[in-house]
């Protein structure tokens, strides 16, 4: 039986709160459980105590019998030093959108053309100095 310990949703429409739990991979988000670990509130701000609360005897327990945490359990449980922090690699999160990209294309193109009559005028004016000087 393949055993994850999850976020299972509660709370009325538009105010969440999770419980944390252990259960079969197979049941459902909501469904059948086997054991509370502990809750979770996301309306809380994130300094409170009362955010994030987990047994965590009860979780290490559980990862000891190879139940596997799901990414936002692993979070908690990292920044509660129950597991190592792992390296994660997301080089999209960063970059602009579509629509940004393509202005930020359009105003590299206006800059390139508004520099470009400015760089020939300023031969022409040095070509005149150097006449002049002569």
């Amino acid at each position: 039986m393949a055993m994850k310990i999850r976020l299972a949703r509660g709370g009325s429409k538009k105010r969440p709160f999770y419980r944390i739990v252990a259960a079969d991979s197979r049941m459902p988000r909501d469904g059948r459980f086997i054991e509370k670990l502990g809750t979770y509130n996301p309306l809380l701000p994130k300094d409170s105590e009362d955010r994030v609360k987990m047994d965590l005897d009860a979780v290490k327990a559980w990862l000891d019998k190879g139940a596997t945490p799901t990414d936002r359990v692993a979070r908690m449980l990292e920044a509660a030093g129950v597991l190592e922090k792992k390296e994660r690699s997301n080089p999209k999160k960063g970059a602009p959108g579509a629509k940004a990209q393509e202005r930020a294309a359009e105003k590299a193109e206006k800059e390139a053309a508004a520099n470009a009559p400015a760089e020939e005028e300023a031969p022409a004016e040095e070509a005149a100095a150097e006449e002049t000087a002569e």
